[in-house]
């Protein structure tokens, strides 16, 4: 037994000496990771015209709340309610017989005063009357020649027509009802193509535009026609054209924009007064932009940069300012860039820290053109688009 408990106790030793000498050798280092792939591109340079985007309504260029000019009776109503009519059509008719008996009145007294003044004239000559007799006769004359004139007017009158081109609401009074003289509001025309774009723009779009116009790179729409393009909310291309006609005195100090109208051609008739539209507004035209996808555009709280690989491969951030976005997805960069740089378009979750060894993979950016601006001469009407679709 005792033989046996020796042997167990030196084998066992000799196993722990083994297994210390195994565990204290070095093991053997795991290989770096290889450097993380990403792609980058040179900019894209493009020559580019700048449309800035606002949201406004449309509204009627007339709106007119159509009123008695006299007092009496409605006996017609010659219009449909949500009719168009034109300048000069009869409406309404007001019961005439009062101003026509009137007007026959007057009739008699001006042909009396006429008669008067030609004989005042006669007995003048002879002098068997004064001059002033005369001269009584002579204004007697000239009131009743005034009160013809009023009557033949208030008569006319009698006669509501369209003062403008435009759609009528209905009708607020109907046929049977007094009319009051300059109070009794029969219906409502607002005035259907063209119609005005109404929007507003900020203080920076103000200036930016001013700026432009006096480096003569885009005039100001205070003095020239500049192209607008609508489009309504249901469309997806900008088919309504117009161009800018006023930009307001001053700022609102209570909002910080300023006010602008234009006028928009509305020959399909499908614009109403008070829908919203999406516009776009001529900016800078014909210049030559830096542009980069938009995935490759990053934010660091309210700053924007890119990444670049620079020639040792390791990745830099460069802050940079950005323009509009393009409906191709890409982004102008107005400041930051030169288009000379190996900017990050793809990988880049790889990138955990500035100055990071990466593997570039080149790249070539492709230009993609999309218009989504329908140009006067290629102009459809939308609703056919709608159709054809």
């Amino acid at each position: 037994m005792r033989t046996t408990a020796l042997l167990l106790t030196i084998v066992t030793a000799l196993f722990v000496t083994g297994c210390s000498d195994s565990d204290a050798q070095p093991a053997e280092a795991a290989p770096a990771p290889p450097p993380a792939e990403v792609d980058v591109a040179l900019p894209l340079k493009h020559t580019l015209t700048d449309w800035d985007e606002f949201t406004g309504r449309f509204e009627a260029i007339n709106d007119v709340q159509l009123r008695a000019r006299v007092t009496g009776y409605l006996v017609e109503k010659k219009f449909k309610d949500g009719q168009f009519v034109k300048k000069g059509d009869v409406l309404y008719v007001i019961d005439p017989r009062p101003f026509s008996y009137e007007l026959q009145r007057v009739e008699a007294q001006h042909e009396l005063a006429k008669k008067e003044w030609e004989r005042a004239q006669n007995l003048r000559e002879t002098r068997a009357i004064s001059q002033e007799e005369a001269d009584r006769r002579f204004q007697e004359l000239q009131i009743a020649k005034a009160s013809l004139h009023d009557a033949r007017l208030q008569l006319s009158f009698t006669n509501i027509i369209a003062p403008i081109d435009g759609k009528t609401s209905d009708s607020y009074v109907d046929v049977g009802n007094l009319v009051e003289e300059n109070d009794t509001v029969l219906t409502r025309i607002v005035s259907t193509n063209p119609v005005h774009f109404r929007f507003e723009g900020s203080q920076s779009d103000l200036l930016k535009y001013l700026r432009l116009d006096r480096a003569g790179q885009r005039p100001s729409s205070d003095n020239s026609p500049n192209p607008i393009y609508v489009k309504l909310l249901d469309e997806d291309k900008f088919y309504h054209q117009g161009q800018m006609q006023f930009v307001d005195n001053a700022i609102d100090s209570s909002t910080g924009t300023i006010q602008a109208t234009a006028v928009v051609n509305n020959d399909s008739g499908i614009i109403y007064p008070g829908l919203f539209g999406r516009a776009r507004l001529l900016g800078r035209a014909n210049y030559e932009a830096v542009l980069v996808p938009e995935n490759a555009i990053n934010t660091d709280q309210d700053k924007k940069f890119v990444y670049i690989v620079d020639d040792a491969n390791q990745v830099q951030r460069l802050y940079v300012s950005v323009g509009n976005l393009l409906d191709n997805d890409f982004i102008v960069i107005s400041q930051g860039l030169t288009g000379d740089e190996r900017v990050v378009v793809n990988g880049i979750q790889r990138i955990r820290q500035a100055q990071q060894v990466v593997t570039p993979n080149m790249t070539e950016l492709e230009w993609r053109e999309i218009e989504t601006i329908v140009r006067a001469d290629e102009e459809v009407n939308a609703v056919q688009i709608a159709e054809q679709e």
